[in-house]
């Protein structure tokens, strides 16, 4: 599978596509139709996800899923919101253990609440090489995502430690919403810092 990327919008929002057989899937409509269109070429995008409600991850969403005719997809507890945001329908719902596909390759699906109630990350695990989580705000370099309260942080920060660190090798790469990839091994030490600092 390959992975390609772009950096959009003035919140400079990461969106990604994944491509296997000639097939595309986009992660995140965030912004900027036009990059996201350099950025799809001409491969052809069977699914979009959309992995939370946040403005700023869905501002292209309605642009592209009429451009491309993808089906559409986010985590449930999220779906209505971004319905009522963009004017699209959610063609599905998905939460944990669910599975996307892209070509021949899975997506494992983990549902993270804390930076919203219903935001998801996708996990690729191949047979050879690193696996790979694309984890929308809810896992960044430094940090779980934004919270407001002590009951959101510590959801997310359990449902990350339970979901991904316990659940994956220290080489498996995290690809975020905003700023760099970074590596489960490279964050895995700071995760008691995270816990005590509560963010």
């Amino acid at each position: 599978m390959e992975i390609r990327s772009a950096v959009v919008g003035k919140m400079t929002n990461n969106a990604y596509l994944l491509v296997d057989a000639g097939e595309g899937l986009l992660i995140d409509a965030a912004d900027d139709p036009v990059a996201l269109l350099a950025l799809i070429g001409d491969t052809p995008v069977h699914t979009i996800v959309t992995t939370h409600r946040h403005p700023d991850h869905v501002q292209a969403l309605a642009a592209m899923a009429a451009h491309t005719g993808a089906r559409l997809v986010a985590g449930t507890p999220d779906a209505d919101a971004i319905e009522s945001a963009t004017g699209v329908t959610i063609d599905q719902r998905v939460w944990d253990g669910d599975t996307l596909r892209v070509g021949n390759t899975g997506l494992t699906v983990v549902g993270l609440v804390g930076h919203t109630p219903g935001s998801i990350a996708l996990i690729h695990s191949p047979d050879e090489g690193h696996a790979h989580v694309f984890s929308g705000d809810s896992l960044f370099p430094g940090g779980v995502g934004k919270t407001h309260t002590p009951e959101e942080f510590d959801s997310l920060f359990e449902g990350v430690t339970s979901k991904l660190f316990a659940q994956l090798p220290d080489d498996t790469v995290v690809h975020p919403g905003h700023g760099d990839p970074t590596t489960l091994g490279h964050e895995r030490p700071h995760l008691p810092t995270w816990r005590e600092r509560g963010w």
